[in-house]
């Protein structure tokens, strides 16, 4: 809100204030996003209704007579399991939402995030991230099963056999990356402070490994920032010499069979 002095000056006020601060904080995100959506719709976030349309498939499924022991064997994990068999669970894992918690919050906050990071990451980052991240979390169980509950990350062995599975990972570690590529530094120190807060008050296995998908998205987000522009072109430059090796080989051998046999090569 704007109040005129007695002067006739401006003054801002606290809505003034925070509107500007809102603009600074989340200006850039908004703008990208409207302009993807402008442009496309909802043709924008094929990946993101994808990743929603699995989540309410596998909710569906597994309430259906004989449907939970089904995805139990496609996409449940548990640090018990084999770890190659936890391994070849884990890209379905993310999508199968907890039994105990409503779906419809599972599905908001993955469309919404998995579409925002879409437009602002690109899907190749996207999957990149969520599926790191969840496999962190993942491995991360195992450890903690491992070293036991004398230590601070320990737990106990009736961990192993909680269901780890669902999409919260994932969601978490997007929101740090697209804080940090839209340089919304309060909303990254909110979700960062906000989980170890979580795993703090709740010392159980989801809110411990939120703040491994933190740290995971975090290290992520820095060495992209870092290393983001270093690898394409390491690649490009492989790729050149690839190509001029290529070409004066052939040169090489048109030469050779043109030579007489028995010539000498100078």
């Amino acid at each position: 809100m704007i109040h005129r002095t007695h002067a006739g000056g401006v003054r801002k006020g606290p809505l003034a204030s925070a509107g500007k601060a809102a603009v600074a904080e989340w200006g850039t995100l908004y703008l990208t996003v409207r302009g993807a959506v402008a442009r496309k719709r909802f043709a924008a976030f094929p990946l993101a209704t994808m990743a929603t349309f699995l989540i309410l498939l596998f909710s569906i499924v597994q309430h259906l007579p004989g449907g939970e022991r089904f995805v139990n064997h496609i996409g449940v994990v548990r640090a018990s399991l084999p770890l190659d068999l936890s391994l070849l669970r884990t890209p379905l894992s993310l999508y199968v939402p907890a039994l105990d918690l409503p779906v419809w919050g599972a599905l908001a906050q993955v469309f919404v995030v998995f579409a925002i990071a879409e437009v602002v990451l690109g899907r190749r980052m996207t999957l990149v991230v969520a599926y790191a991240c969840t496999l962190a979390g993942t491995l991360f169980a195992r450890v903690g099963v491992a070293i036991g509950p004398g230590h601070l990350f320990g737990f106990p062995k009736w961990v192993a056999y909680v269901r780890d599975t669902g999409p919260s990972a994932a969601v978490v570690a997007l929101a740090i990356c697209i804080a940090f590529r839209t340089r919304a530094w309060f909303t990254a120190t909110l979700v960062v402070v906000l989980m170890v807060g979580e795993a703090v008050v709740l010392p159980n296995l989801a809110g411990l490994e939120h703040v491994v998908a933190v740290i995971t998205a975090l290290l992520i987000a820095v060495s992209v920032e870092v290393f983001g522009d270093f690898w394409p072109r390491v690649l490009a430059g492989v790729g050149a010499a690839t190509s001029v090796a290529t070409v004066a080989s052939l040169e090489v051998a048109k030469e050779a069979r043109r030579r007489p046999a028995g010539a000498v090569i100078p």
